[in-house]
């Protein structure tokens, strides 16, 4: 089992070395949401981690309105940060944004714009156990190389009560402790026989 963390602009890294020796081996950060927003710790998040050898990936949050934009706006930022080079975790797609009217089409549409814009086929997709239970339908948009990562606050790590063929990455915890991050910071595990070689570019 491999263990990560996903950041943003509300935690502080104090220590990449002490994250790094606590057993995290990646961290997703987030990059973009909307059509135009960004994230201004993004880019000391990504430096800090890749000189401590955590494994780096980006990720948008997605919010209604078109999907062409939030794609290109997402892809230019990674580029900029170096994150759609091998050695990155694949890009995730954090869908939880009760206001998206078709998030199946919106998924579906979203990774099939980023391949196109970034040359990256690997694509995470992030949401709730409600959201995987009652709103989205991954047998309609996770085909090859579309992996799924649940959140679910149950403290177990890797086992969220919740299967599919595709789920690769568990969120079990939005206040986890972890040396280096002052305050809680989402812990995440990985799922069965996925690894952290399974979304890395």
């Amino acid at each position: 089992m491999d263990y990560g963390i996903d950041i943003s602009h509300h935690n502080a890294v104090d220590d990449w070395a002490a994250v790094r020796g606590n057993n995290i081996t990646f961290a997703s950060i987030k990059l973009t949401e909307g059509q135009s927003w960004v994230d201004d710790a993004a880019g000391a998040h990504t430096a800090g981690a890749r000189g401590a050898g955590v494994v780096t990936g980006a990720y948008h949050f997605a919010r209604p309105g078109a999907i062409d934009p939030q794609v290109g706006h997402f892809a230019w930022w990674m580029g900029q940060h170096g994150l759609k080079e091998p050695g990155n975790m694949w890009p995730m797609l954090d869908m939880e944004d009760p206001e998206i009217p078709d998030p199946n089409g919106f998924i579906a549409e979203f990774v099939r714009l980023l391949r196109i814009a970034t040359g990256v086929r690997g694509v995470l997709v992030y949401s709730s156990l409600n959201w995987f239970q009652n709103i989205i339908d991954p047998n309609l948009w996770a085909g090859d190389d579309v992996l799924l990562w649940i959140a679910r606050y149950n403290g177990d790590p890797g086992n969220p009560g919740w299967s599919h063929p595709r789920l690769a990455l568990h969120q079990h915890s939005d206040a986890g402790q972890v040396p280096g991050i002052p305050g809680g910071v989402d812990r995440n595990a990985t799922v069965g026989a996925y690894n952290l070689a399974s979304f890395t570019l």
